[in-house]
């Protein structure tokens, strides 16, 4: 197990490498498809049919601001402050921020040592940051010491232990497909990666640090002193279709397929989802599903 320190350089390292190309890659979409989305996995993840709007929102590990700047463009939260340790993505969410004309508080820090007064926030919100994190009871401490009375803590996108060792499956299908995939498309063999990018590639596969069952997210909250725990799943066979499609992805140089590949995997990937939304998520247990969601309150009074 690496230590705190090793897990935090790695981290910075990786993510400020990746910030440049990091939206494409993931597609992340800050119009009216990725406001949707957004606004989608709040309410689920805290249970609700029907928007609220909180005031003062801080997202911990934010990226390049997926989760607050589209929650901030749907008037879901009216003041966003955004956290990162990574230089990079701070600077590329302050960019994007700036080029949807919204105004976003920035701070570089770590989660577990969180540089706000107590009792600042009306949500605390994060999207894929958990699993990065060294000390994960200190960090809850921290969400729950800038949380107001009655404040909520939402959490999504942290991947389950199980769906996480299941992923592997159609990665390892997608590697083995590939030759004939790309002889198809008429894509060459992506070369050997050198450089920034070279060290991207190696250091992805080392900044995952967690994988959840959803208990052990409920426990951290306990812990922390929150009531009101949900932990929801999302995304089955979605995410089996995206892992093989990335992983096909990842074997061809960048640029060099065809449109219609991309407009494939998309509209596949989001009527899969639809399929896991209406019939499978409300039906099968979170454990088997390869995001969690958590969502708690702190008491009013």
């Amino acid at each position: 197990m690496a230590s705190a320190e090793e897990i935090r350089d790695v981290n910075v390292r990786y993510h400020d490498t990746a910030a440049r190309d990091y939206d494409a890659k993931w597609s992340i979409d800050f119009g009216t498809g990725g406001q949707r989305r957004m606004v989608r996995k709040l309410l689920r993840a805290v249970g609700s049919h029907t928007p609220r709007t909180f005031g003062a929102a801080l997202e911990v590990g934010a990226g390049t601001g997926y989760f607050s700047l589209n929650l901030l463009q749907a008037g879901l939260i009216e003041e966003a402050t955004a956290t990162d340790i990574s230089p990079g993505m701070l600077d590329a969410l302050e960019d994007r921020a700036s080029e949807l004309g919204r105004t976003v508080r920035t701070a570089r820090c770590e989660a577990a040592a969180l540089p706000f007064h107590d009792d600042s926030f009306d949500l605390v919100l994060g999207h894929a940051v958990l699993h990065h994190l060294p000390d994960l009871d200190a960090a809850f401490a921290e969400f729950r010491r800038v949380l107001r009375p009655g404040g909520t803590l939402v959490f999504c996108g942290e991947p389950s232990l199980r769906g996480h060792r299941i992923a592997a499956v159609p990665k390892r299908l997608a590697l083995a497909i590939s030759p004939t995939w790309r002889r198809l498309l008429g894509a060459e063999a992506r070369p050997e990666r050198s450089g920034d990018a070279g060290e991207e590639a190696w250091l992805e596969g080392l900044v995952d640090v967690h994988a959840f069952t959803p208990e052990d997210l409920e426990a951290l909250a306990r812990r922390a002193g929150f009531s009101g725990i949900r932990v929801e799943g999302e995304e089955m066979v979605a995410n089996w279709f995206g892992w093989i499609t990335r992983t096909l992805e990842a074997s061809a140089p960048q640029g060099e397929l065809p449109v219609r590949w991309y407009l494939f995997a998309m509209r596949g990937y989001l009527a899969l989802e639809r399929l896991d939304r209406r019939l499978l998520e409300p039906r099968l247990p979170p454990a088997l599903f390869y995001n969690l969601l958590v969502s708690a309150r702190i008491p009013a009074g």
